[in-house]
């Protein structure tokens, strides 16, 4: 679904990717992490058409992704820090999406609006809005349009248990349906029960990408935290 060929990247002398290649299928949810300046949210963005690569290229649906921007409409991006206009209300930004993709005769997903109790918010302005409501209106845009590929960058960032758990089950419910979810998080726990396949990056470069079946047969690991630290160190 989402093949990265060869790709590299340079911001100045930084070398952020360096030679890339990783293809992400359906149906999988697939953990993209690493430490931080690994090139994770450069790889993330560089497939969302936000950055273009120095070399190599991505394909989405067997397209290249560099003459077929139109794409990006299958894509439902959660970023770690959602920026809205401060002076909007939460149902005015919601409003202005759904203008700006054009579905007022399409049906929406509003199941993360309704469980999260956003419905009952909607008159409050995004500058009065604590970080973690605001997750939960980002959370809600990214799934809003029914997406078949999730980017979701630390989505569980600022989130209580419940609305972290409200949010891991609309993954898996969406994963079950057939999309292709990647997520990147510094919190690996979190990803157990979620993740089909790691993406693991460092220094720019892919160091491994694997099933987590084929993970904890590697390392004998059943907790991702303790699989990756196994790799790692050996």
């Amino acid at each position: 679904m989402i093949i990265t060929s060869n790709v590299s990247k340079k911001f100045g002398k930084l070398k952020a990717l360096d030679d890339v290649s990783v293809t992400c299928n359906k149906g999988e949810c697939i953990a993209l992490i690493g430490p931080n300046g690994s090139g994770k949210t450069t790889l993330a963005k560089i497939i969302l058409g936000m950055v273009v690569p120095d070399s190599g290229f991505i394909t989405f649906n067997g397209k290249n992704i560099l003459h077929d921007w139109k794409y990006r409409k299958d894509i439902g991006y959660m970023p770690q820090i959602g920026r809205y206009p401060e002076n909007m209300t939460i149902g005015q930004v919601l409003d202005m999406m759904r203008d700006i993709r054009q579905t007022k005769n399409t049906k929406t997903d509003e199941d993360l609006i309704e469980a999260f109790g956003l419905n009952a918010l909607m008159q409050k302005r995004m500058s009065t809005l604590s970080g973690g409501t605001r997750q939960k209106v980002s959370a809600s845009l990214a799934f809003l349009f029914n997406p078949s590929v999730l980017i979701l960058d630390e989505p569980t960032a600022g989130l209580d248990p419940v609305a972290s758990g409200i949010l891991k089950e609309k993954i898996i419910t969406e994963k079950e349906k057939g999309k292709l979810i990647l997520i990147t998080s510094h919190v690996l726990s979190e990803l157990d029960d979620l993740v089909t396949q790691v993406i693991y990056m460092q220094d720019g470069r892919l160091r491994f990408h694997k099933s987590i079946e084929a993970l904890r047969a590697d390392t004998g690991e059943i907790q991702l935290t303790k699989a990756i630290a196994s790799i790692m160190t050996n």
